[in-house]
């Protein structure tokens, strides 16, 4: 059809009348018109090209020939695991070093106190810090070698990483410790470590650990140093049984007044003994070295390096803690680039007004918080219509998301997401979630509203925190991206749960310069861990997904059978019902005496009210939990979602008890990682388990 038969099929005037025409139209109709123009010419104006992804997205690992399968990641140019990024980083002291120099002495390490600015220590203030705090340890009598273990006992603050880099500056390795630990495992780690010298932020933990030496538990304990001021009566406490209180600042004075020239580590010494809090028996400690800490940082930055490479404009919000090697691995790349790390002030329930006052570019999470922020958002969309025009405008981001496309300055971020990026300072370009699954649809929602490079990542303290990362570019959920360019990962079989390699499934094994050393002092746990060709067992069951990336589907380590010999994954199950929406938390249990399953349920508070009400029940949230038939509709939704899930019918639980409170860090249910502590929710749960046992008739 010509330009002159379109106008007059719409009955408009050739063109020389057509000013004349626009005239003649309603108001309204033109007013229409110029919105919709000016929609259009906004939303292509502001819509930007697809990033270009580092590599082919529908092949994004590589099998490596004559491994048995193993693969790696499409990034590289060889088939040999990458060590480092840069020449002359090979060490994480020469990691700081080099920020120094990029960030042209610019701020390093901020912190704040309520309702004031962050205050900033450049970096060449941190690394003279630094070195006077090592060349005090050095005059105490303490060696410059990496046999010479200094534990920290602190909230992330920067002076946790002026001592990280004090004892790097001269060979010592770090012993990180967390109070969630608990009493008992904090003594057992001093003595495995030999711990003689502990820094600690506050007068309470040098307390707690004075109590060990004043009972006879830790008798290598013989000083303590505190960062936060104390009174006399903590000198004279630790006078009594042998043990020398000093402030942080005395032994930095010490330092600065007997300077010593440092003695950097080789990429093979050990940097940090990181004690895993595992969910069975004492704590492991794991040997990272400085190679295994520069390697899973470099591959981060390849992975980064084409879309948010860090650099000294980039601002870290630091709360995860240190104590783990996932924010290690975080504040390593940060200080590398000369970028700032600003401290959250010890709160988790100030974060969001340290976000905003700090206004970070980078911000590492967790699944739990991405959950919380998920269900507030959603909990504040109360009614009919702002539950649409959220779901509309997230499903416009999604389709944008498909194409590659991420972004803050679209038609829905100024009318609908605006706000919640905003709650996060407003200036989030990288996001990295990692230690535990994170829901797909939780994942993708935020990818979309918060328009950010959001990256998700799997591995753990053994691989020094990741070995397997999302690429910019592949924005779909539901795996955990490619090996990273560190390691190699294979598939080995796991036959008694029927996964086979061969069909691309089975145990995640991992190899290559992150692979942690072993266990401190525990060569039994190690070979567990490492088999004889230096392969990591990570105790994961993984599946290769047709594009080269990797999906973690169950977990090998707590499977048990019932009494008819069936195998049972209770993480996979537990996995499957945690979408029912009443449900918070739930705890599924087998005995290999029993011929079922049986489950705890922790409701969801937020949830149950409403879900319970439109099934025509009502009362408080502790009256719904202790309501039969509230029970019975939960229970029936479950196993709804395990049929539609296809697990087999002795997988579904058939029974069910309701629990009020959150399994947590401070009841002893859950690790410092937020994973499940089976065997004390088992004893927990015991007369619960009974009363199931003994009163379901199958």
């Amino acid at each position: 059809m010509q330009a002159h038969e379109l106008f007059r099929y719409f009955r408009i005037p050739e063109l020389a009348d057509f000013r004349q025409y626009i005239r003649s139209l309603p108001t309204n109709i033109l007013m229409g018109f110029g919105a919709f123009a000016a929609l259009t010419t906004f939303w292509y104006a502001t819509r930007p090209k697809p990033v270009k992804p580092p590599c082919d997205l529908s092949m994004q690992s590589v099998e490596v020939a004559g491994s048995g399968g193993a693969r790696r990641s499409a990034l590289l140019d060889s088939d040999e695991p990458m060590e480092y990024f840069y020449d002359d980083v090979r060490t994480a002291y020469e990691g700081f070093q080099r920020g120094i120099q990029v960030s042209n002495d610019g701020p390093c390490l901020g912190s704040r106190k309520p309702d004031q600015p962050y205050e900033w220590l450049s970096y060449k203030q941190v690394a003279e810090m630094s070195e006077c705090v090592g060349s005090g340890l050095i005059q105490k009598g303490f060696k410059a070698s990496s046999d010479q273990f200094i534990g920290i006992f602190a909230q992330n603050r920067p002076e946790w990483v002026i001592v990280e880099q004090g004892c790097f500056a001269f060979s010592m390795a770090i012993v990180p410790l967390y109070d969630t630990l608990g009493a008992e495992a904090i003594t057992y780690i001093v003595n495995k470590a030999e711990l003689s010298l502990i820094f600690v932020d506050k007068p309470g933990k040098a307390d707690m650990l004075l109590e060990g030496v004043e009972n006879k538990l830790t008798t290598a304990l013989r000083t303590i140093v505190l960062m936060d001021s104390y009174d006399d009566d903590l000198l004279e406490r630790g006078k009594k049984c042998g043990v020398e209180i000093i402030s942080m600042k005395a032994l930095e004075d010490l330092g600065r007044a007997n300077r010593r020239k440092p003695k950097p580590p080789a990429p093979e010494d050990l940097a940090v003994i990181c004690f895993t809090s595992g969910t069975t028996g004492n704590p492991k400690g794991a040997l990272i070295t400085h190679r295994n800490l520069v390697s899973d940082c470099s591959a981060f930055v390849k992975i980064a390096e084409s879309t948010v490479s860090p650099s000294p404009d980039d601002t870290l919000i630091s709360f995860l803690p240190l104590a783990h090697m996932f924010e290690t691995v975080v504040e390593f790349v940060m200080l590398c680039h000369g970028a700032k790390i600003g401290f959250f002030q010890g709160d988790i329930r100030l974060l969001m007004d340290d976000l905003k006052v700090l206004q970070p570019t980078v911000f590492p999470v967790v699944p739990r918080l991405l959950n919380r922020m998920f269900d507030r958002i959603f909990a504040q969309a109360n009614t009919t219509l702002k539950q649409w025009l959220l779901d509309f405008a997230s499903k416009r981001k999604e389709a944008e998301l498909r194409s590659g496309i991420i972004r803050n300055n679209s038609l829905w971020d100024k009318l609908i997401f605006h706000k919640i990026q905003s709650s996060l300072g407003g200036k989030i370009r990288l996001m990295v979630t990692g230690a535990a699954p994170v829901s797909a649809t939780v994942l993708t929602f935020l990818r979309a509203a918060l328009g950010c490079q959001f990256y998700e990542g799997y591995g753990q303290t053994e691989s020094t925190a990741g070995c397997c990362l999302t690429l910019p570019g592949d924005w779909t959920a539901g795996h955990v991206g490619p090996p990273m360019p560190c390691n190699w990962i294979k598939l080995v079989d796991v036959e008694e749960m029927n996964y086979m390699a061969a069909k691309g499934e089975g145990e995640v094994c991992v190899k290559g310069p992150n692979v942690f050393k072993g266990y401190l002092k525990d060569p039994a746990k190690t070979a567990e861990a490492l088999d004889k060709d230096g392969w990591l067992h990570t105790g994961d069951i993984g599946k290769w997904l047709p594009n080269g990336t990797l999906k973690i589907i169950d977990r090998k380590k707590h499977i048990f059978k019932l009494a008819q010999g069936e195998y049972i994954a209770p993480e996979k199950i537990e996995n499957i019902y945690l979408r029912s929406k009443p449900v918070a938390q739930v705890f599924v249990y087998g005995e290999s005496l029993q011929a079922f399953l049986i489950a705890i349920v922790v409701p969801d508070v937020e949830t149950l009210g409403r879900w319970a009400q439109k099934r025509g029940l009502e009362g408080s949230f502790e009256e719904l939990c202790r309501n039969k038939d509230v029970k019975k509709a939960i229970l029936d939704d479950m196993v709804r979602l395990g049929k539609e899930s296809g697990l087999k019918p002795f997988e579904q639980v058939k029974g069910i008890a309701l629990h009020p409170e959150l399994f947590s860090i401070d009841n002893g249910l859950l690790t410092p990682t937020m994973k499940a502590k089976r065997p004390e929710l088992r004893n927990y749960f015991r007369s619960q388990i009974d009363e199931l046992y003994s009163t379901i008739k199958v």
